[in-house]
């Protein structure tokens, strides 16, 4: 008598996550063992202007000398470590759930897509001219908008002060991530250094990786559905 036992099926790698948190550390490395004026330049070089893409003639042209790559190589700069260490905190949090669904390919193109429009965002929206923008904050907004649209009902863990004490609570995804996404907005008109810090990148990115994660979502279970003959 032989009963059949199915193999399990080992989880695939997830290499996409750890790879950018490893390119975005080395990247902040790199720069900071620059001279001032030399990391300056770096940035002048590596990063997206906040104009230069009013016109049609302007695009043709950014695509000729190669210039439009600076939309994603900016994802990969950051002006000190307070933006860099936010940024990668969010990307293990929100990156490492959401890569187990997407696989390693779609979170990479998640994450230069979500990044290249949050600039391309705060390139048309920045009220300040000739400003540099740098970083992965909207790269990582994308993955929280994937991540709510993946994870609808998950709960994160929340460290609450109490006056000396720390309470940790879990609390719905949906109801932080929407507290985080309605600040955005506001931090748009009135927030802390306006002009300087590209909030509608952030909802740029947001929005996008929302409508990514729903679309991906949705092909997901047309795939299992077809495979399972229903």
């Amino acid at each position: 008598m032989f009963v059949s036992t199915p193999s399990r099926k080992k989880s695939a790698l997830r290499w996409a996550t750890p790879l950018l948190f490893a390119a975005l550390w080395l990247a902040f490395l790199w720069s900071i063992s620059r001279p001032g004026d030399a990391r300056r330049s770096l940035w002048l070089d590596w990063g997206a202007l906040s104009t230069g893409l009013t016109q049609p003639q302007d695009w043709w042209a950014t695509l000729q000398d190669g210039s439009v790559l600076r939309l994603f190589t900016a994802l990969f700069l950051h002006a000190d470590w307070s933006h860099l260490l936010g940024n990668l905190v969010f990307l293990l949090i929100f990156g490492l759930p959401a890569e187990r669904v997407l696989g390693p390919w779609r979170l990479m193109l998640l994450f230069l897509l979500g990044g290249a429009i949050s600039n391309l965002t705060a390139i048309y929206t920045m009220g300040s001219p000739d400003q540099i923008i740098i970083g992965a904050s909207g790269a990582v907004s994308a993955l929280i908008g994937a991540y709510l649209a993946l994870f609808p009902g998950a709960r994160l863990g929340v460290v609450i002060p109490l006056g000396l004490f720390l309470e940790f609570v879990r609390a719905p995804a949906y109801l932080l991530i929407g507290v985080w996404a309605a600040l955005q907005v506001v931090f748009a008109y009135i927030g802390p250094s306006f002009g300087m810090v590209a909030w509608w990148a952030h909802i740029a990115g947001f929005v996008f990786g929302l409508a990514y994660g729903v679309y991906v979502r949705a092909a997901i279970a047309r795939r299992l559905r077809k495979r399972h003959g229903f």
